[in-house]
């Protein structure tokens, strides 16, 4: 797929997040991980990544490649498999789980830190004594990552892919980032905020839906639109910023 220009993200998380997002979207525990299933994944993603000609770190590829000869380990025959007293120490599965377990415990203590400056700086308000639950935007704080707005994109290519038989490019639009940058604040301009999947109702072939996707991405890193969820995984909604 060939845009106008290519989207530059300023920070793009790595690897272990990718691998403890799709941890925590399966809803299973670090340690009873599947490395097959998650490798399924995981290279999905990445491959999504490409079709986009997003600009990928270098180690997302060798971490693919690790999960890849983790996987491959697994599956050879049993008269091939370590001794059991070795069978723990050697597998590399349990490398990898003890660097997640570790990024993890450094994430959470950064996350941690931040919210005790942010506390120190003043920068929290005080809670009001009858919260006004009318303002939508109280309910609104769930963050949202580059992996939830790849996985809700993913969602919306599969559904329009069911759905229709043929979504190969049989029309003779051109789509633009730039194009598709003025028809997202067009349609933001007039709508308070709209659901992630209503930006792509009308979306005919690929190329649209992921050069809009790139427009939105785009807007985000620019600071004219947020995304945010009600809860964990829930539908993403865009907003205006200003």
């Amino acid at each position: 797929m060939e845009s106008d220009y290519k989207v530059k993200l300023e920070v793009f998380e790595g690897p272990l997040d990718l691998l403890l997002y799709l941890i925590k979207k399966e809803e299973v525990d670090i340690y009873d991980v599947s490395i097959e299933r998650i490798t399924r994944q995981y290279l999905e993603y990445v491959d999504t990544f490409r079709m986009l000609d997003l600009e990928v770190a270098g180690e997302f590829v060798v971490m693919a490649a690790n999960l890849i000869y983790i996987k491959s380990r697994s599956l050879l025959p049993v008269h091939q498999q370590p001794a059991e007293e070795d069978a723990e120490e050697e597998d590399p599965r349990w490398d990898l789980i003890r660097q997640l377990i570790e990024y993890k415990k450094f994430k959470d203590a950064a996350a941690q830190l931040q919210r005790r400056e942010l506390e120190q700086e003043g920068l929290i308000p005080r809670v009001l004594e009858k919260p006004n639950l009318a303002a939508p935007d109280a309910l609104l704080k769930q963050e949202v990552s580059i992996f939830d707005l790849i996985n809700a994109f993913r969602k919306v290519l599969k559904r329009l892919e069911s759905k229709r038989e043929d979504l190969r490019e049989i029309f003779e639009e051109n789509f633009t980032v730039s194009d598709q940058i003025e028809h997202i604040m067009a349609i933001t301009r007039r709508e308070r905020s709209m659901a992630f999947s209503e930006l792509f109702a009308s979306a005919a072939s690929r190329t649209e839906i992921a050069v809009t996707f790139l427009a939105l991405l785009e807007l985000i890193r620019l600071k004219q639109l947020r995304v945010h969820q009600r809860e964990p995984f829930a539908e993403i909604l865009i907003s205006r910023l200003g």
